[in-house]
């Protein structure tokens, strides 16, 4: 039986399609309903029930971390998950970037509660090497509000334009985790806050300089739910966990 595919929306115009090639990065605002993301929150913490040693395939993940701080690639066994990671309006916007469909091939659920540790500035290409380069990421708003107090990102404008730099070592501890690498060599004064509402997501290129923060609010949680997608006829090369590409139709 031949499968009609839903034909490709085109969310982005020609000023925000300028506004990525020039600052590396897009804010689409509501592109996820408030509704389907309560649903999916709701979902993901009834995960809780299941034992990990049933969820050893989930990468990186422990007891501890899995429901304090971040979940790895639950869009690789769970439908839910891979219902979001394909919404027509991400899977649209990134034809629009890439000139081409987009795959998955990463996705994490981040909880953060309050006191939880940011990542140091960094470049995902570090972590995920692609050839041809085309990753870019979508960055989900899970919360009523995110911004500096529950810790938000940062990015650097224009940092996609330098190319890989070096990574070293974390330099400030308390802000934050140490098991990640640093940008070594850039101003991280020029650094400016995304603040997004319930459903905004945010697109930025793999060689974008980004960070955030320790979540410092008291009781706010800053859940979000982040998919990393290349062109379909790029590949990942090194990480053999994400050589499995999924399709967005």
């Amino acid at each position: 039986m031949l499968t009609v595919q839903n034909p490709l929306l085109k969310p982005l115009n020609d000023e925000q399609l300028a506004q990525y090639e020039r600052d590396g990065y897009i804010l689409i605002k509501k592109g996820c309903s408030s509704d389907l993301i309560d649903a999916f929150n709701r979902h993901i913490y009834e995960l809780r029930a299941v034992p990990l040693e049933q969820m050893q395939d989930w990468a990186r993940t422990n007891e501890e971390s899995r429901f304090t701080l971040r979940l790895f690639n639950p869009h690789q066994h769970d439908s839910f998950s891979r219902q979001l990671m394909k919404l027509p309006v991400i899977r649209g916007a990134l034809a629009q970037l890439m000139g081409k469909e987009a795959v998955c091939v990463q996705s994490m659920y981040f909880y953060k509660e309050p006191g939880s540790p940011g990542q140091a500035a960094h470049q995902d290409y570090y972590y995920i090497k692609n050839d041809p380069m085309t990753m870019v990421a979508a960055w989900t708003a899970m919360e009523d509000q995110v911004d500096e107090e529950n810790g938000c990102l940062w990015v650097i404008p224009g940092t996609h334009k330098l190319g890989l730099l070096p990574h070293g070592a974390v330099k400030n501890l308390d802000e934050h985790e140490p098991w990640t690498d640093e940008t070594e060599g850039i101003d991280l004064t020029k650094q400016i806050p995304v603040i997004m509402e319930k459903g905004d997501i945010l697109f930025f290129h793999e060689l974008l300089i980004h960070s955030s923060n320790r979540n410092r609010s008291k009781d706010r949680w800053r859940r979000s739910y982040v998919c990393h997608y290349i062109r379909e006829d790029s590949a990942v090369t090194l990480r053999e966990d994400l050589r499995e590409k999924y399709p967005l139709y």
